[in-house]
């Protein structure tokens, strides 16, 4: 891929919950998570000519991208109305560029490597069927390595910094807080609300300190019980270590009780 005029940001973003921004929502539980999603395009200094999500509904041995030049979907949440298993994104992908992904990792020493059979999982199309509803930028999603480890998603974030500089929008999709027995639980607020100042502080910290922080997140205030699996902390790992700037918040509110964040890495 050529040379933009611009490095494009990298952000980590809540995915909300299974299709719900989809449903009918009298409440408006989902209405400020749906206007951040929909307000990414302009943050953006220039269009993005592709985009790589980095989901937390993927785990693999090494890391993995989707290489199909027309991913399916993959509607992996249950028990929701029948239309949301309709729901279509018939955004193209990249083979192009999950081949280089790859590459880019391998070169850094991390095992990685490209499923061409894969489609997009809801922690990709959902949110970008609100972001980018035209379906008109390419889109390439990047698993999990199952250990889990911070560190090594945080080196494979590294590795694939390059690619902002390509006009590539990294996008980390999780959520800050994913408890699913805290959620709509009035007692949770204040225990979430004392972990997202911890992950806001850690965020703003430079390269270093902030590549340490992060990976003792399960010893921060809250932390396991913020996240009793860390599979969908673990995108906003890849997206930091994509950018040497400090992180900002982006987007916050209490949603179900809980708080949630999303960040952006200039």
């Amino acid at each position: 891929m050529s040379q933009t005029s611009a490095t494009l940001p990298a952000f980590y973003i809540p995915h909300g919950g299974g299709p719900c921004f989809f449903m009918a929502d009298p409440a408006g539980v989902w209405t400020g998570m749906a206007d951040f999603l929909r307000s990414l395009p302009e943050r953006l200094p220039e269009a993005p000519r592709a985009i790589l999500v980095v989901s937390g509904h993927w785990e693999t041995d090494g890391f993995a991208f989707t290489g199909a030049e027309r991913p399916g979907l993959i509607y992996d949440y249950y028990g929701f109305p029948a239309h949301t298993y309709e729901i279509a994104y018939p955004a193209p992908g990249a083979p192009a560029l999950a081949s280089q992904a790859a590459a880019l990792l391998h070169a850094a020493g991390l095992k990685a490597g490209v499923d061409a059979q894969r489609g997009w999982d809801h922690g990709v199309f959902i949110p970008l069927a609100v972001a980018w509803p035209e379906a008109n930028v390419p889109v390439v999603e990047m698993s999990l390595d199952r250990s889990l480890d911070p560190a090594l998603h945080a080196a494979a974030g590294r590795a694939l910094a390059p690619l902002r500089d390509q006009g590539v929008l990294i996008l980390g999709s999780g959520m800050s807080f994913h408890n699913m027995r805290a959620y709509r639980n009035p007692q949770a607020t204040a225990p979430s609300q004392v972990f997202d100042a911890w992950l806001g502080e850690a965020i703003a910290q430079p390269p270093l300190q902030r590549e340490d922080s992060l990976s003792r997140w399960a010893d921060a205030p809250n932390g396991r019980f913020s996240h009793p699996r860390e599979e969908h902390l673990l995108p906003l790992m890849v997206a930091a270590a994509a950018s040497e700037a400090q992180g900002e918040p982006v987007y916050g509110e209490l949603v179900m009780e809980t708080a949630i964040s999303g960040y952006q890495f200039a």
